[in-house]
């Protein structure tokens, strides 16, 4: 495509709020990616890798704490609104910038429906008499009016459901090593005995599956790590933005790992794997075993509150990417009206809008429509992450050249960890393509991608110096 020529690496002023402390930065990129893809979708990984799934964690977080170095790099250096996609644009050309942008906004919007559906389920488990869609309703308005009101409301909203999340996370270690060490009853035998290296070596052995299930659980987990991206769109909107996304990046990297091995470890450790049953909770299965009254509700309520957290996070982030988007002639011009709070009103109205439309598909043809677009949506979270590398690839070098002064955070191994996180990426594309379940998301993904990237090349063609 057409390059354009290099856009000045010195950021234009943003019209948004600066209302987001750095405990909300740092509480955001701490529980953007704990969500019920970690307390529900981690029983498929167990259920394919075997307690080889702490490998399949390790590898998958590794990968994302490294695009969390590299966002990091780049947001503290050039903080913007809509980080990545502004990144692109300044490395590779507005076609970039315009096709990330838009992609991660429809990526948004339609894992919005699904977050809002899974709490409007719970909600009527506890209160049949609610019908679903009323408890959509209900959801939908709640962080709308939340989002219109005011930037700090976004940071508090995330700065408490964060909070709950890693609190039941940091309880449910306590309480795991407890019993690991037979302070506490195990899984394996109630007597308080340690319960040992059996499970781990037991039941096939540490890899019963070999390591063709760990790769299995890679694929089956590395998406639970998508969400970590909002922590740069939101550092634009804090007072010193530069500063409070490099130190948000490094208190969150080392501890999501943390969270999401440790607790892996402790849960093939205490149960073996063979028992984990499709589609329950890993978690509850733990807390069951260890005698925790009311288990189950209790894990409802923590994917309750990850469910809602997500939405928000996700309202939040796709309405000041296409605030961004508008910034830069890539969306309506009509999205760029922003209220005397700083809050960008319209764009917040049309992600909702576009969420409302995805939510009303999920409830009335789960099966068919809204499944196409889930799939459309569902391996493009690579496709940014792979923008993300080759973007931060090319601006590096182009900021040690104009303002060495700016990298204040440095991703590690420049620039051989940035390529083997892409050639990691590419192989789970491929894998994903060889696996019968997977190939579907890749090939609709594949098909959105190329339908942006089309119009993208139109654009360009269009405003192409003759």
């Amino acid at each position: 495509m057409h390059d354009a020529p290099p856009t000045p690496l010195a950021p234009a002023p943003e019209p948004l709020s600066h209302g987001l402390k750095q405990r909300h930065l740092t509480m955001l990129g701490l529980g953007g990616v704990i969500g019920a893809g970690l307390f529900v979708g981690s029983g498929a990984g167990i259920a394919v890798a075997g307690p080889g799934i702490v490998l399949s964690y390790l590898i998958a977080g590794a990968l994302a704490m490294l695009i969390m170095r590299m966002l990091g790099e780049m947001s503290a250096a050039m903080p913007a609104s809509g980080a990545f996609s502004v990144h692109a644009e300044r490395a590779l050309g507005r076609w970039a910038g315009f096709s990330v942008g838009w992609l991660y906004w429809f990526l948004l919007v339609v894992v919005l429906a699904v977050e809002a559906t899974g709490a409007a389920r719970i909600a009527n488990s506890w209160m049949p008499g609610v019908p679903q869609w009323a408890w959509v309703l209900v959801f939908m308005v709640v962080f709308t009016v939340a989002n219109l009101a005011a930037v700090k409301n976004f940071g508090e909203f995330e700065f408490w459901f964060a909070g709950l999340k890693v609190g039941a996370i940091v309880l449910f270690l306590v309480l795991g090593v407890l019993a690991i060490v037979g302070w506490l009853p195990a899984a394996s035998d109630f007597s308080g005995e340690p319960v040992g290296l059996a499970n781990l070596t037991g039941q096939g052995g540490f890899l019963p599956n070999g390591w063709d299930g760990v790769v299995s659980g890679v694929l089956a987990v590395v998406f639970a790590f998508g969400g970590l991206e909002v922590v740069t769109i939101a550092a634009a909107e804090s007072e010193d933005p530069a500063r409070n996304v490099a130190r948000a990046v490094r208190s969150a990297v080392w501890r999501i790992l943390f969270f999401y091995v440790g607790s892996m470890l402790v849960i093939v450790t205490l149960l073996p794997w063979t028992a984990m049953e499709p589609g329950q909770s890993p978690y509850v299965a733990v807390l069951d075993a260890l005698g925790v009254p009311a288990a189950g509700q209790i894990m409802n309520i923590v994917v309750f509150v990850a469910l809602l957290s997500a939405l928000n996070a996700n309202l939040y982030g796709s309405s000041r990417m296409v605030f961004s988007l508008a910034e830069r002639g890539e969306a309506p011009k009509g999205l760029l009206a922003v209220s005397g709070g700083g809050v960008p009103r319209r764009a917040v109205l049309a992600s909702v809008a576009f969420g409302f439309v995805s939510v009303l598909l999920n409830l009335k043809w789960p099966d068919s429509v809204f499944l196409y677009m889930l799939n459309a949506v569902g391996a493009v979270l690579l496709f940014v992450w792979g923008l993300i590398a080759v973007s931060q690839l090319r601006l590096r070098r182009r900021i040690e050249r104009e303002a060495p002064e700016k990298l204040t955070l440095r991703m590690w191994g420049f620039p051989w960890l940035t390529w083997a996180a892409l050639a990691a990426m590419a192989a789970v594309l491929v894998l994903m393509l060889l696996d019968d379940g997977s190939r579907p998301q890749v090939l609709w993904s594949a098909a959105a991608t190329g339908a942006v990237l089309g119009v993208a090349w139109v654009r360009e063609s269009r405003t192409r110096p003759e």
